[in-house]
């Protein structure tokens, strides 16, 4: 797996679609977010800054055309309408409402992967790899992450821990989302591994305040960017 800039969102009500888009598109090297419904996806919008939505349809709460067309009010993510709804009809209402592209289920993964790099190149062309944050400096093509202009030396999963949390300053992120979007789905082991990365990231950050990651006793931690000694 590659390591890229580019940020996907999944938003599918399909617990099975979630999951398996979710692994596939962390294996090509992309980082992904996922949400079951239109209202869940709109809280994740502003934080996580996608390049391309992948959207269902039929969902509770907000479906998929109602937010395709709150989108363009607070992103300028690209929408890759993915959906059993595959009648003519539906297809002209999506890319009416704003979608990008439409492909309808059942559907190859291989394709999928195609549209979206349809739309990177068509939507991000000259897009920089480098992201900041607070005191932090971010560059995931590179795979390195600076504090105060000093690079950190991360190993590969320091590495994803750390710029999850950059991805997500000062929120109280739980140890089963950390485990989620860090370890994958699958990860079967001891949930006490948070906490040992966690521990390593204190390390390399010695020259921060010792608050920087912040224990939030039985939620998770949280990272605030901006602290100092």
């Amino acid at each position: 797996m590659t390591s890229n800039p580019f940020r996907l969102l999944v938003v599918d009500d399909d617990p099975s679609i979630r999951q398996m888009l979710f692994i596939g598109l962390r294996q090509e090297g992309y980082l992904v977010e996922i949400a079951k419904h239109g209202e869940a996806a709109l809280a994740i919008i502003p934080t996580f800054e996608p390049h391309v939505i992948i959207l269902d349809i039929m969902m509770p709460k907000m479906n998929g055309y109602d937010l395709c067309s709150a989108i363009p009010a607070i992103s300028n993510a690209a929408v890759i309408m993915l959906t059993a709804k595959d009648k003519s009809a539906d297809i002209i209402r999506g890319l009416r409402l704003g979608a990008n592209d439409y492909l309808p289920k059942p559907f190859h993964f291989e394709e999928l992967l195609a549209r979206i790099e349809v739309q990177l190149r068509n939507h991000f062309p000259n897009l920089s790899s480098q992201k900041s944050v607070g005191l932090f400096t971010l560059d995931e093509e590179q795979h390195l992450i600076s504090y105060q202009d000093k690079p950190l030396h991360l190993a590969p999963t320091e590495f994803k821990l750390l710029s999850y949390f950059l991805w997500n300053p000062n929120q109280a992120l739980t140890k089963d989302a950390i485990l989620t979007h860090v370890w994958g789905y699958d990860f079967n082991g001891d949930v006490n591994i948070v906490e040992v990365y966690v521990r390593y990231l204190r390390d390399k950050l010695e020259d921060a305040s010792h608050n920087i990651i912040q224990t939030i006793r039985g939620v998770g931690y949280r990272l605030d960017p901006t602290l100092t000694d």
